[in-house]
């Protein structure tokens, strides 16, 4: 029998996060940020992300992991949208970029799994470099929320524009096969990697998708841009014509350089 969760509304949630992590790290925190949906204004809470970046001066332990992986987990049970996403990365890599980028600790819904079948191995093994971290740092440089701790500007320096590049076109490079899982997120993802491309703009999904509507001149796809859009800030679920979204893809990835 399936049972309604309450859910908590997000700002309880960012509090508790921020409660947590001062609890757990202490002196050692640098900051909480927000980046994602809810720092560019489309959150929605049936269908996005809580996305957050913690930056800590010095490493961290597996202890210190496992009860931050545990209040988390128990957060996340009653976080709206799609849970929370959350990267713990040290301060000198926010300073002194390196790319890919060395993060501490990660945990979104995905690997939800295999923390609860086996929370010692996901501690001492769920760290490393992470591509997408460059998008992340982009974001909050431009747009994001200091949730705690130290001003964005002190901690985070410019990203070089090669990275950046880098970190959204890995995230499309599969688009053919993802799209039909998960086609909302695919869609809007490739018109704002586009409109980086040719505008050097740096979008959400809802402004990628509302570029694209304006700026993608293949009117064959503007439907299917503009039902992912409307299907992305409602409760809408998209009904997928697979053949032109595929074709889709190839497109955009031509139009993009890859």
């Amino acid at each position: 029998m399936y049972i309604e969760v309450n859910k908590m509304e997000v700002q309880e949630v960012l509090n508790k996060l921020v409660e947590h992590c001062c609890n757990i790290f202490e002196n050692n925190l640098t900051g909480v940020y927000i980046h994602g949906s809810i720092a560019m204004g489309c959150f929605n809470p049936l269908k996005s992300d809580i996305d957050i970046l913690v930056v800590v001066e010095d490493a961290i332990t597996d202890l210190q992991k496992k009860v931050f992986m545990d209040n988390i987990i128990a957060l996340n049970d009653y976080s709206p949208g799609k849970g929370i996403e959350i990267s713990i990365v040290r301060s000198e890599y926010c300073k002194n970029f390196v790319y890919p980028t060395p993060y501490e600790l990660h945990f979104s819904n995905m690997h939800l799994p295999w923390y609860k079948s086996n929370p010692t191995e996901y501690v001492e093994k769920m760290k490393g470099t992470d591509r997408d971290l460059a998008a992340h740092f982009v974001i909050i440089k431009k747009r994001g929320i200091a949730l705690y701790g130290k001003e964005i500007n002190d901690v985070f320096e410019e990203i070089p524009h090669e990275a950046y590049l880098d970190s959204i076109k890995s995230d499309i490079i599969d688009s053919q096969d993802e799209v039909i899982e998960n086609p909302i997120y695919v869609i809007l993802n490739l018109c704002r990697v586009l409109a980086y491309v040719q505008d050097g703009l740096v979008l959400s999904k809802k402004e990628g998708g509302e570029w694209g509507i304006r700026n993608i001149y293949n009117k064959k796809y503007s439907r299917l841009i503009e039902e992912a859009l409307v299907c992305y800030i409602s409760d809408k679920n998209m009904i997928l014509n697979n053949s032109l979204s595929v074709e889709f893809c190839k497109y955009m990835k031509n139009k993009i350089g890859l």
